[in-house]
């Protein structure tokens, strides 16, 4: 018998190092999820504001457009504040962290023509709808709802300025 109890005692003290190791090992695997996602956010978001900027760009040019333009201008801004990370009270990301997104394109020149600007604009919500989709891949399922939802709205407004309403 004493050698049950001590096999049972030996069992309990290395589940204890087992069981800190795994709590060590999933806290770990959660920070860099976290990690992970927020950088997704972080790519996400920028691909949004970017789609913003161009519109703030085409509204500057065309002001008569803004009438059509300021709903889906304004749907890119939630969409950007929606998919951008939650502020943490961790410390700031490393510059590697940080140099991971990659930085939104530069707006190119907007065309004098409206068709065209318009034209421009309906091929940059198709590429932030393409953008985002392929960010499903490695998002968490809530955060994937989302991209699915904005990805969406982004090629519904893609069909609308393209001339199919």
């Amino acid at each position: 018998m004493t050698g049950v109890a001590a096999a049972g005692l030996l069992t309990g003290c290395s589940g204890e190092r087992s069981d800190g190791a795994t709590r060590a090992s999933v806290t770990g695997a959660r920070e860099k999820a976290a990690r992970a996602e927020a950088a997704l956010r972080l790519r996400t978001s920028a691909t949004s504001q970017a789609l913003v900027t161009q519109y703030d760009a085409v509204l500057a040019m065309h002001p008569t457009l803004r009438t059509r333009l300021a709903p889906l201008r304004d749907q890119a801004a939630q969409h950007a504040t929606a998919l951008a990370p939650a502020p943490t009270a961790s410390p700031a990301p490393s510059a590697s962290a940080t140099a991971t997104p990659a930085a939104p394109a530069a707006v190119s020149t907007v065309a004098s023509d409206a068709d065209e600007a318009l034209k421009s604009l309906a091929a940059a919500e198709q590429r932030t709808s393409d953008a985002q989709l392929a960010a499903l891949a490695t998002a968490p399922p809530e955060l994937a709802r989302l991209l699915a939802s904005v990805a969406a709205s982004n090629a519904g407004h893609a069909f609308l300025l393209g001339g199919g309403a």
